[in-house]
């Protein structure tokens, strides 16, 4: 099984069924499991032809990192898109670029929450430096809940020449700064737009900052400084969402 990954928990196992059935290669359960979800795992599975199998409880307590709901999957490895994937993306032109950079984001947990609001927010990309950076694996799978199966990972070599060469296609690069003057929803989010967001703790690193059109904040009303990076990129997210409705004036 080493060659394998293991994909664990009912969202991620149903949405690698649902969008990529040939990365999975067995499907194992937990021994006396029959509920409805699962029965419709089952179906999917078979559909795909996809082996099932049954394991004792403790077995895959062994093989997850956290809570796998009974279900755990062995899958192909983890597909990470390279720098190329962007200029493919641009080029079909489907809709107004919206796109996330992660600067350095090391906790899986954020990274699984932060491909879960990108793909809620519509975004077209998720862009990683590949060094100092969490990348796909069985935690940020269970977290995202399916969304890493559908939204494009992006790990790139200079994250600052990316940044330019984004640039130099029409796109506007917003940082997440707290000491910015303008709050995000100061800013027309409307067009084509990078939303950067900075490591936990550390923020944006020098040169990320630099290659930034406007930095922006939210605005904290109470005690707490700043808020959990997952959260903060759903805030500023949301709101180029919002500004992007067709019937809402920014």
């Amino acid at each position: 099984m080493s060659q394998w990954e293991r994909v664990y928990g009912v969202h991620a196992v149903e949405a690698l069924l649902r969008h990529h059935p040939k990365r999975v290669k067995q499907l194992w359960l937990a021994e006396g499991r029959q509920d409805p979800r699962v029965q419709a795992l089952v179906q999917l599975a078979g559909e795909a032809r996809v082996p099932v199998g049954q394991r004792e409880r403790r077995e895959l307590d062994e093989w997850a990192e956290g809570v796998h709901q009974g279900v755990v999957a062995e899958v192909s490895p983890s597909q990470v898109w390279g720098e190329n994937f962007l200029d493919e993306l641009l080029a079909r032109g489907e809709s107004v670029p919206l796109l996330l950079v992660l600067d350095g984001v090391t906790d899986p947990h954020n990274l699984g929450a932060c491909l879960r609001t990108a793909d809620a927010a519509g975004v077209q990309a998720v862009i990683v430096p590949k060094d100092k950076s969490a990348t796909l694996n069985a935690t940020v799978r269970k977290v995202a809940c399916g969304a890493a199966e559908v939204i494009p990972l992006v790990a790139v070599t200079n994250l600052a020449r990316t940044l330019e060469k984004l640039q130099q296609q029409g796109l506007w690069i917003v940082g997440t700064a707290g000491e910015a003057t303008q709050e995000i929803y100061d800013l027309d989010l409307r067009g084509p737009t990078v939303l950067v967001m900075g490591a936990e703790g550390k923020g944006m690193r020098r040169l990320t900052r630099e290659h930034c059109d406007y930095l922006a904040r939210l605005p904290m009303g109470g005690s707490v400084s700043s808020l959990n990076v997952s959260v903060a990129t759903g805030v500023c997210l949301f709101e180029a969402v919002r500004q992007r409705r067709p019937s809402v004036p920014a």
